[in-house]
């Protein structure tokens, strides 16, 4: 995650990551170049992390503590997001 936060198009992310992050920093960097096609996919991620977000707030789901993000961090740099 650290080389994501220093250079994101160098980082080891899926290509999908890196241009939803080159959305991002168009976004808060040249909002007033955006068109269409820079929008298509990121909008529709971004709208479900919102939703997600919100349902989690809304049904009272608690947040984990800081050393269970650790792990799950752990867990997905050694096993990715699909249990195989």
């Amino acid at each position: 995650m650290h080389g994501v936060l220093e250079d994101f198009r160098s980082a080891p992310i899926s290509e999908e990551d890196k241009a939803l992050f080159a959305f991002l920093e168009k976004v808060n960097r040249q909002s007033n170049t955006i068109a269409q096609e820079d929008v298509d996919d990121a909008i529709t991620v971004c709208a479900l992390f919102n939703f997600y977000n919100v349902w989690v707030d809304a049904t009272g789901v608690h947040d984990m503590p800081a050393e269970a993000y650790s792990a799950s961090g752990e867990r997905l740099a050694a096993m990715g997001y699909v249990v195989e």
